[in-house]
């Protein structure tokens, strides 16, 4: 592999993990301050600490691999695929989502993987909406993580107290404290719900994630850990295209309306 090849595919890498912004400032820094203090610009343009590792790790790499290419080759290797990433994030993508028995005619991500997917990937807001929420320390952390970069989350949930058979606990409880204490947490109070013929009102069931109006997580499964190991559960991963942006704007619009209510 050449020198200019592999910054090339190096480039497409770190296009691929980071975005488009951060790439740009990772190229312009290259373009625009000396090899010795490379580092330290990086260091101080990003404040994600994963993504500030992923940048550095590139200039290291091409340092120490491919040190004949230069700075401005470099820099439109980095536009340029986060260019073509851009265009590729834009279209629209769908990934099916599966827990449940492993069979090896049909490969599916993993439920708690597509989740997490789209936590990570959130820079602006994330609207996660559950019918139970019950011990997922990995989602919590995410959401945590993203409420740190400055994320705006918004968590919707069943109701903040007891769900029908499933004993005396909190869903608040069952998010923890810190995320809690940095999501707009709101429920459907039971006045605002619709009674069906069985006189039973109707129950908030939807399961989904949305990040940024660009990632779309749909599911059968609960945030729980029962559906993330032991259920059968399928959904949707989806990237792109109008649907996230839609789905983000229904909830948007319930909570504007008071159809759903902030949990105080």
């Amino acid at each position: 592999m050449t020198p200019e090849r592999f910054v090339v595919e190096t480039a497409n890498v770190l296009a691929r993990d980071l975005p488009a912004g951060v790439i740009d400032s990772v190229a312009e820094a290259i373009l625009t301050f000396s090899v010795g203090s490379l580092r330290a610009e990086i260091s101080r343009r990003i404040a994600h600490h994963h993504h500030r590792d992923k940048a550095i790790a590139f200039v290291d790499r091409w340092r120490s691999e491919a040190n004949d290419v230069d700075a401005r080759t470099v820099a439109v290797a980095l536009q340029s695929a986060a260019l073509s990433e851009q265009t590729h994030r834009d279209s629209q993508s769908v990934e099916l989502v599966w827990t449940g028995p492993d069979t090896e005619a049909t490969p599916f991500r993993r439920t708690e993987q597509a989740i997490l997917q789209v936590l990570d990937a959130a820079q602006t807001k994330i609207t996660l909406v559950s019918f139970a929420v019950y011990r997922i320390p990995n989602v919590c952390n995410a959401l945590v993580r993203a409420a740190k970069r400055g994320v705006r989350l918004s968590v919707i949930v069943e109701t903040p107290d007891k769900i029908a058979g499933e004993g005396e606990y909190s869903t608040i409880r069952a998010l923890g404290p810190e995320v809690a204490a940095c999501s707009s947490v709101y429920f459907w109070p039971k006045e605002n719900r619709p009674v069906g013929d069985n006189n039973k009102v109707g129950i908030l069931h939807v399961k989904c994630a949305v990040a940024d109006s660009k990632w779309l997580f749909l599911s059968s499964a609960n945030l729980t850990q029962q559906a993330f190991t032991v259920n059968m559960e399928l959904g949707m991963l989806i990237r792109g295209g109008s649907l996230p942006q839609k789905v983000e704007q229904q909830f948007h619009t319930l909570i504007q309306g008071g159809f759903l209510q902030s949990v105080s």
